[in-house]
């Protein structure tokens, strides 16, 4: 990890075990084991997302390449882990001879890397410009281009849903200004649906999700020489459908007191304390509509699975 990433995983780690309640920001889940554990995750029966949004965005590439009328463009993915479902766009693209260069943006290293080699394997004339780092910082980085060059952006697996309601309003906000007039986003929303299935997405009986959750503590242990007795932890995840939030915790056991040596602070824990380590927002499609609004896009179509439990969403920027 670079000194600056590590700076900003120690800032914002000793800030949310300070905070009442505690919590932990889940974009720092993926180091290599995190990355490792979440594509368990992604092939878990229960966890549907993966095969939803990748069914959308098989058969979603031409009315995508479409909407770009034979410009020139950037592909920039918020989020871009291994390029599993972005391929088909990729690999559609590529076929039709679009003109465009694909500009990923991921906080792990390890996911960029991984994205690299699948470039070079299969699209080795593919102009590949990885970014690592947070999403507006990375944007940031990239710039406004050439001024005859659109932005096609995605935000795909549901990351959106890592916010709550009104941190996706600002964030959309924030995320619009690094956008021109002309430039799209493809957002990914998890629909409401039974209580029960979206449940078990994210308490799955393999127990891979308890892992990747669990996995955090041990990244604070090695990175800033912590002493958590991760044996001494549990994960608990819970759903509302009337809010539509998704809420994973881990749960200490028992009394407990963690030093972190590396920042010279102690953290006492009481029995059965939690700290939150994600939401998962769930959307209705009205929902979606209204957030689209809130962040001054236009909204242009829903894609949906053919189960219709997830969608992207198309926004533009500007009328």
């Amino acid at each position: 990890m670079n000194h600056s990433a590590h700076s900003a995983f120690a800032t914002e780690t000793l800030e949310g075990l300070r905070a009442k309640p505690k919590r932990l920001s889940s974009k720092w889940f993926y180091d290599d084991r995190g990355d490792k554990l979440f594509q368990a995750i992604m092939a878990m029966p229960e966890y549907y997302l993966t095969n939803c949004e990748r069914e959308i965005f098989q058969s979603a590439a031409p009315d995508l390449l479409a909407q770009m009328r034979g410009q020139a463009f950037d592909l920039v993915e918020l989020g871009a882990g291994d390029g599993s479902k972005t391929q088909f766009l990729i690999e559609h693209f590529i076929a039709e001879g679009a003109d465009f260069t694909y500009r990923p943006i991921d906080i792990s290293m390890h996911a960029i890397e991984m994205l690299g080699s699948l470039i070079d394997r299969r699209w080795p004339q593919l102009t590949f410009q990885p970014v690592q780092g947070e999403y507006l910082a990375a944007l940031d980085r990239l710039g406004q281009g050439g001024a005859d060059r659109r932005r096609l952006v995605l935000f795909p697996g549901a990351n959106v849903g890592n916010f709550t309601v009104a941190e996706a309003a600002t964030f959309m906000l924030q995320l619009g200004t690094y956008l021109r007039p002309g430039d799209l986003l493809l957002t990914g929303f998890d629909l409401k649906k039974d209580p029960a299935q979206i449940l078990a997405a994210y308490n799955d009986p393999a127990g891979h999700t308890a892992a990747f959750n669990l996995n955090l503590l041990h990244r604070i242990n090695r990175e800033l020489g912590a002493d958590f007795q991760t044996n001494a932890f549990r994960h608990w995840e819970t759903y509302d459908p009337v809010s539509g939030a998704a809420r994973s915790f881990i749960v200490t056991q028992g009394k407990q007191t963690v030093h972190l040596a590396d920042l010279d602070e102690t953290i006492e824990f009481e029995p059965f304390e939690a700290i939150s380590v994600e939401v998962s927002q769930k959307y209705s499609r009205r929902e979606i509509q209204e957030l689209a609004a809130e962040a001054n896009f236009r909204f242009i179509r829903n894609f949906e699975d053919s189960k219709g439990w997830f969608a992207d969403s198309l926004w533009a920027v500007g009328a």
